[in-house]
């Protein structure tokens, strides 16, 4: 049985444990700072602090991207083994008007720099909105999930996770395509926070 750890507890954070509990896994939920989150306390999961050691085989940042210093500032030295999952959308939220990474680069890659060689970094669930992965709908279509990475064995881990959970995972390639991910997840949120979508919207893939 797959094990996961969720690092947040907003509404992306959820929408994965979700994912999570409809697979079947394990779920550990870590808090960032005492009391309760966004989100409904779950009676399947086990709940933590930052700081408490990560249980999950898959730990999952649920936090913005700008919470990734202090949360590898606990966890950097501790992630040997396990596969991390980096659903970060780096926008300025001030402007709406570009991503807080280097054009050629992505918080995919950037946290995989960060990390000690060895620690695989899989792109998940960043071109999905919560709502489409609660549901497991996305419309009249089942939800798709996009990720990348370069170590097999960890997005085998992956789209494992979301294949058990009745969503569609679709292998984006190496972790180089986070940038991408992270450039339709950008145009997403944008078209959302305009009104020009809904936030129960979202890309798919027909076929």
């Amino acid at each position: 049985m797959t094990s996961v750890s969720i690092i947040g507890t907003g509404k992306m954070g959820s929408a994965i444990a979700e994912i999570a509990a409809r697979a079947g896994a394990d779920i550990q939920i870590i808090r960032r700072r005492a009391g309760a989150g966004s989100s409904l306390e779950r009676s399947d999961a086990v709940y933590g602090m930052v700081g408490d050691d990560l249980t999950g085989e898959l730990v999952v940042l649920a936090v913005p991207y700008e919470a990734y210093p202090s949360v590898l500032e606990q966890y950097r030295d501790r992630l040997a083994g396990k596969t991390v999952i980096d659903i970060a959308n780096p926008i300025d939220f001030t402007t709406y008007d570009e991503l807080q990474v280097p054009a050629d680069s992505s918080t995919a890659v950037e946290l995989s720099q960060a990390l000690p060689a060895g620690v695989a970094v899989v792109k998940a669930f960043n071109v999905n909105l919560g709502d489409t992965l609660s549901t497991g709908t996305n419309g009249t279509t089942t939800t798709t999930v996009l990720f990348a990475g370069d170590d097999a064995e960890a997005k085998i881990a992956v789209a494992a996770l979301i294949e058990a959970s009745g969503l569609r995972a679709i292998d984006a390639g190496q972790l180089s395509r986070a940038r991408e991910l992270e450039a339709m997840g950008f145009l997403q949120i944008v078209l959302a926070a305009t009104g020009k979508t809904r936030y129960e919207s979202g890309f798919t893939l027909l076929q």
